[in-house]
């Protein structure tokens, strides 16, 4: 890939139409300063002096296909709470559709508190229900997916899965027969409970930790040998497209049955890494959706992930840094 070509790769994004179907969340931020330790047990009590919402989870990865230029469409539920009226603001503030949102009395919005002092984070604070949606929002759910198929020209769809409870097998199982049908791409960014469920589709994004977990294995990042008999089982065995497993500090691992690539990550100051997962299966599926090369898509989604860990808190990438960041660094 030439450097001259690299706005016409970004320009492709402009194209496509993402259907985003994942837990959504509110990451909450408290800032202030830690100056003294409570008299009530050995723990630094923080002064709080500012206080900041911001889209998380489903909705940090809508924020990141926005940003790198293509439409999202989010399908996930809220609570009937303050944090749920929160979360319906900040969408429209940040001018995404909430044509896919359901709101829910009997759940609760799930809200990630960080407490952060002096730059760095101190605690965190959750709030959530994780219990799976029964099947009548099930149904409805699925009908709401199918209807925006069915409206609108999807090239992709993503499964961003907290664990939740909004992903089911039978969604799972159903949207991907679904997206098959229609010629539509699938990708998966798992956690534990639905791990084994993504059979089909076509970028499973799993990290180490949550394929290591997910399979019960006993392995090290660096035992590559190993990675790759363990990846290669997996992705046969679920008939997987493309098996993409991020290795945090060490970088990116691919496999799609034919070829194995191992990509390091890009030395860069680290400030926060959360968050960064949204941004390597954003920038992942959008390059999958354009057609670009595995190898190419590797580099830029690693190059994306590292670029968010450089501010603090959960933020959607910078499309202008990435595109100068790219042009920096040896294309494969």
């Amino acid at each position: 890939m030439k450097k001259d070509n690299i706005e016409q790769v970004f320009n492709k994004f402009s194209e496509l139409n993402v259907l985003i179907i994942g837990d959504a969340m509110i990451d909450t931020y408290l800032w202030g300063k830690v100056d003294r330790i409570s008299p009530e047990a050995p723990i630094p009590i923080v002064t709080v002096n500012k206080q900041e919402n911001r889209l998380g989870g489903a909705g940090n990865v809508s924020l990141n296909i926005q940003a790198l230029g293509a439409i999202p469409i989010l399908v996930s539920i809220i609570g009937d709470d303050e944090k749920g009226k929160i979360f319906a603001k900040l969408m429209n503030e940040k001018n995404l559709t909430s044509d896919g949102l359901f709101i829910e009395k009997k759940r609760m919005t799930t809200v990630k508190t960080r407490i952060i002092s002096g730059g760095q984070q101190i605690s965190r604070v959750d709030q959530e229900i994780s219990t799976l949606i029964d099947s009548g929002l099930e149904q409805k759910v699925f009908e709401r997916i199918n209807k925006i198929i069915e409206e609108k020209h999807i090239h992709i769809v993503i499964f961003v899965d907290y664990d939740k409870g909004l992903i089911t097998p039978w969604i799972i199982r159903n949207v991907i027969t679904l997206a098959k049908s229609k010629n539509i791409l699938t990708v998966a960014d798992p956690k534990s409970r639905n791990f084994n469920n993504y059979q089909q589709v076509d970028l499973f994004k799993p990290n180490f930790k949550e394929f290591r977990d997910g399979l019960n294995l006993q392995i090290e990042k660096t035992e590559m040998n190993e990675l790759k008999k363990a990846s290669e089982k997996f992705k046969t065995e679920n008939q997987i497209g493309l098996l993409f497993i991020t290795l945090s500090e060490l970088g990116v691992f691919l496999t799609n049955g034919i070829s194995q690539n191992y990509f390091p990550a890009e030395v860069r100051d680290i400030a926060d890494v959360s968050g960064a997962g949204d941004t390597v299966i954003a920038t992942a599926s959008l390059c999958l959706a354009a057609g670009l090369p595995i190898p190419l898509m590797a580099q830029i989604s690693n190059l994306a992930g590292g670029l968010v860990c450089e501010k603090l808190g959960v933020v959607p990438i910078d499309l202008e840094q990435l595109k100068k960041e790219v042009k920096k660094i040896k294309l494969v």
